[in-house]
């Protein structure tokens, strides 16, 4: 299962007792009797000193994506400015990568990420690796640790299931980003850890984190940021990429979805539901947590200029208890705030954190969980139940 969805939470201590449950840093290599045949592959092995003798998936999965090896060039030495910076360029819409690690807060730019795919950071003293697969939507977050070494991750140019393939400048293994794993080379069977992220405007990003840092536009490399290579992908009809398996048809292919674990199984929420519920319940007991949607955040692939797209919300999934209390929310659509608790009335924004009210400051935990077109997810979890049909509802 990808270890994006991994959160178990405790709801038995106070918020920040219990977190997210990470996934490990390393995992036993898969035998040589598990390992499957050496397919044929359809991508170039030219440059590569890859061992493609190990492998955890078949090769004949791989497509050329286009662009050569390192043809979508990493970011790996970023710059930030700060957010009156940032607003200076940025619509309050357009859509970021946030992400906090030990109190330092970061966002960045999908329209800086959509030309890079992968940034190597170093944040809150943690050296980090955050990530953004246009074709699939999905914007994750690793630490880039593994067994005492740190690696920098760069663009193979290959897709699997139209998922970004990453690779690691070390051994030269290839990692699927959806789950985090190495799947070809030395290192085949290793798994990153996770780090909570969450696609949100910088508009919410600000209102939750004044003092965060911004991506900055410089670079090194010239690209017209902001634009969007992909204008018109988010239609059902686009015809730019072949996806050359079947598509789940209990939901359209591109129906953006909120991805998470509950109780051991995989859970999708389609955007389109938590439109209309704001906030909603899921699990029950110690695995209780929310999931809340907020307007304000533009696709980053509808048109060609990202921050002019629709409006397709932002969302957050987190652990309902704030000092020491279990709480209850509704939707709260004034001002900054997503949503409101019914024990003390304090607003809360979409990013997890009390904005007004006696909670004021207080922070919800964050639950892993991810943010995908649903083709995508279903190609690596095609068992997961989709949230309003058969049985995977709200808690009453």
């Amino acid at each position: 299962m990808p270890h994006v969805i991994v959160a178990l939470v405790c709801l038995a201590v106070a918020a920040g007792g219990c977190g997210p449950v990470a996934a490990p840093s390393a995992s036993t290599r898969p035998s040589p009797s598990t390992r499957p045949s050496l397919d044929p592959l359809r991508v170039t092995r030219s440059g590569w000193s890859t061992d493609f003798t190990v492998s955890s998936v078949h090769l004949g999965d791989f497509q050329a994506g286009g662009p050569p090896r390192d043809g979508i060039p990493t970011i790996d030495q970023p710059h930030f400015e700060s957010m009156a910076a940032a607003r200076s360029w940025l619509a309050p819409g357009s859509p970021v990568i946030a992400l906090e690690v030990n109190g330092m807060a970061r966002a960045y730019p999908l329209a800086i990420l959509i030309w890079h795919e992968i940034v190597n950071d170093m944040i809150g003293g943690v050296p980090v690796v955050v990530t953004f697969c246009p074709l699939c939507h999905a914007g994750l977050a690793f630490e880039r640790t593994l067994d005492g070494t740190v690696h920098e991750f760069g663009v193979t140019g290959n897709l699997r299931f139209l998922d970004l393939v990453m690779y690691d400048r070390q051994t030269e293994s290839w990692w699927q980003q959806a789950t985090g794993e190495a799947i070809v080379g030395e290192l085949t069977g290793s798994k990153l850890v996770f780090l909570p992220t969450q696609i949100v405007s910088i508009a919410d990003f600000g209102a939750a984190y004044p003092g965060g840092e911004v991506l900055s536009r410089d670079t090194g490399v010239e690209r017209p940021y902001g634009q969007n290579p992909y204008p018109g992908y988010d239609r059902a009809n686009y015809r730019g990429f072949k996806y050359a398996n079947e598509v789940d048809g209990r939901l359209a292919a591109k129906e953006r979805v909120v991805t998470l674990d509950l109780d051991g199984e995989p859970l999708a929420i389609p955007y389109a539901e938590l439109e209309v519920e704001g906030v909603i319940e899921v699990g029950s007991g110690p695995t209780l947590v929310i999931v809340v949607w907020r307007p304000g955040a533009t696709s980053a692939l509808e048109i060609d200029q990202i921050d002019r797209g629709r409006d397709v919300g932002a969302t957050g999934v987190f652990v309902p208890v704030a000092d020491g209390r279990r709480l209850t929310f509704r939707p709260a659509n004034a001002g900054d705030a997503a949503m409101t608790d019914k024990e003390t009335g304090s607003t809360w924004s979409v990013t997890g954190r009390a904005l007004t009210g006696p909670l004021a400051g207080n922070q919800l935990a964050p639950v892993l969980h991810g943010d995908f077109f649903w083709f995508a997810w279903a190609s690596f979890e095609p068992d997961t139940r989709i949230w309003g049909q058969a049985g995977a509802s709200a808690t009453p």
